[in-house]
């Protein structure tokens, strides 16, 4: 009873951790400009907007990982500015300049991304893609389910299931075998929902992109490094199988979201062929 007690004090905890990142502010680079929206709960949310020097008519938003930001993911953007796309480079809720409470896996980052297809439409975009690494890609996949606004979606190292994962993770961190780790995973886990829905009224059953991705007809590209011990390929493999007729790129010796770095060449032409052919 003292242990199970102990565990869900530890699934509470970790819930109210995983909240909270640390934010990363960092200058905007010169050759980008600084863009706000209002998301549906009135958190401002910043990005940096960047546009290419011909332009091909359309827009890529990028979205970074967890305790991250744009500066990580405006690395992208010299491709896709070179190949005539506008760049919209956001700081997550909760995360960077962007306002917002919580961090919520995509509970409300689903709408937010919305919220900047809206402004990209208004500022001429005639096509909006999406690149999005691991938090980023699960958030623009359930983004897909909400409002068909992509022309494609290229998500690298999605997780499949947010308590899955989440559950992997606590296993993983405290070392758990699977036997005895699994119920006791469980259970943090789960404590751990139930103390985000009573205290905060987030419903973190309802962050699934495995079950969001049915529910998309937008082309989707999963990319995924072997390996990745923090969000295993089993989970790009999954929502693959969860949507036949999407692609799914599975990258040899590439960690969590080392796909650009292990091989940048096709990496590049994978993602440029996948927005040209949609």
């Amino acid at each position: 009873m003292a242990g199970t007690l102990v565990f869900i004090i530890v699934g509470a905890g970790f819930c109210a951790a995983t909240l909270h990142v640390p934010r990363h502010v960092t200058p905007t680079p010169s050759n980008a400009v600084v863009v706000e929206v209002l998301a549906s709960d009135k958190a401002k949310l910043s990005a940096w907007w960047l546009h290419p020097i011909e332009p091909n008519g359309n827009c890529v938003i990028v979205l970074h990982g967890i305790a991250d930001s744009r500066a990580s993911s405006v690395g992208f953007a010299p491709m896709l500015l070179t190949d005539g796309y506008a760049v919209l480079v956001p700081d997550s809720r909760a995360h960077g300049a962007s306002g917002g409470e919580f961090v919520t896996y995509g509970l409300l980052e689903r709408h937010d991304v919305i919220a900047w297809t809206h402004w990209m439409k208004k500022e001429g975009c005639l096509k909006t893609y999406g690149l999005g690494e691991s938090l980023g890609a699960s958030i623009l996949i359930q983004a897909a389910a909400v409002e068909p606004a992509f022309a494609a979606v290229v998500a690298e190292c999605p997780y499949a299931d947010l308590r899955d994962i989440a559950e992997y993770r606590v296993r993983r961190t405290l070392r758990m075998p699977n036997v005895m780790g699994l119920p006791l995973a469980r259970l943090a886990v789960s404590s751990g929902m139930f103390y985000a829905k009573l205290a905060d009224g987030l419903d973190f059953r309802k962050v699934s992109p495995v079950s969001s991705i049915v529910h998309t007809s937008t082309p989707i590209l999963l990319i995924h490094g072997l390996s990745d011990s923090r969000t295993p390929a089993s989970n790009s493999r999954r929502l693959a199988a969860a949507k036949p007729g999407n692609s799914l790129w599975l990258v040899p010796k590439a960690d969590h979201t080392g796909a650009s770095s292990t091989e940048p060449e096709e990496f590049r032409r994978r993602v440029l062929a996948w927005f040209a052919g949609h």
